[in-house]
């Protein structure tokens, strides 16, 4: 009868629209968590370059942190306020915020415009690196174009702080060239691309002989041997310092002798 094949047409339909409804919204579920996966690991991948080259990004996402590990010569270059303890006991925290975030800016854009990679601010040091993220057989040359142009931003800054009638900033440089380990290094809740070894330590020993002979940047041997010969030098008494067995030969760098190009 053509009621009853209506009836059990109906019923078959109302049963396969049982199936489908549930299985298209598990499906749209689905597509939502796959999109949201795909964006999260764009963000990955971009937050991760800013800081790491590709190939490390593309190690660390298919075998973790461990796999980015490599073993690079590097430039590094650790600076510091010169009298910063007395500055914070002076100021207000507000006003010692924005002067040591407007050194900061400065410092960031003239180890960014040499092809420096920021690592990290340490209080108020700066840990940089010259040839971590990719291969640079200048980088000492631009360590050192970097350190000159801190020195001449420095002094620009400090025309700005005293025209408001605040103290000016000193500045201390140091600068080593060799071996370490890069790569992706910390724990679950955070982790960065750093360059870990005794050419870090080395760097941060160098500037604190910043204070002792009273200059404002100083490069080792090992910097000195692979700069441009234009680098106007003047040599430093061999001092000791923590942690290193040998007397540390310096360099006080004075200027370019022609303007790098």
């Amino acid at each position: 009868m053509p009621w009853l094949l209506l009836l059990a047409s109906s019923f078959i339909i109302l049963c396969l629209l049982a199936v489908y409804l549930p299985l298209r919204k598990q499906n749209r579920l689905l597509e939502s968590r796959l999109a949201q996966s795909n964006r999260d690991l764009q963000h990955l991948q971009q937050s991760c370059a800013r800081l790491a080259p590709g190939n490390v990004v593309d190690r660390l996402i298919t075998g973790g942190p461990e796999a980015t590990a490599e073993r690079k010569e590097v430039t590094a270059l650790f600076a510091d306020l010169v009298g910063y303890t007395a500055l914070s006991e002076q100021l207000e925290p507000s006003l010692l915020a924005r002067i040591l975030n407007g050194y900061f800016q400065h410092m960031s854009d003239a180890i960014t415009a040499n092809h420096g990679h920021i690592s990290t601010f340490v209080g108020d040091g700066i840990l940089a690196y010259f040839g971590a993220l990719e291969p640079n057989p200048w980088q000492c040359d631009d360590a050192v174009r970097a350190a000159l142009a801190m020195r001449a931003g420095l002094a620009a800054y400090n025309q700005e702080l005293v025209a408001e009638g605040l103290p000016p900033l000193g500045l201390g440089v140091g600068l080593h060239y060799g071996p370490g380990l890069a790569g992706m290094v910390g724990s679950n809740e955070r982790m960065e691309y750093a360059f870990v070894g005794r050419t870090v330590n080395l760097a941060a020993r160098v500037e604190s002989l910043t204070r002792l002979h009273k200059v404002d940047i100083l490069i080792t041997q090992a910097v000195r041997e692979k700069i441009d010969p234009e680098v106007e030098l003047k040599p430093m008494p061999a001092t000791e310092v923590k942690g290193i067995e040998e007397p540390v030969i310096t360099f006080a760098v004075l200027d370019w002798k022609e303007s790098p190009a």
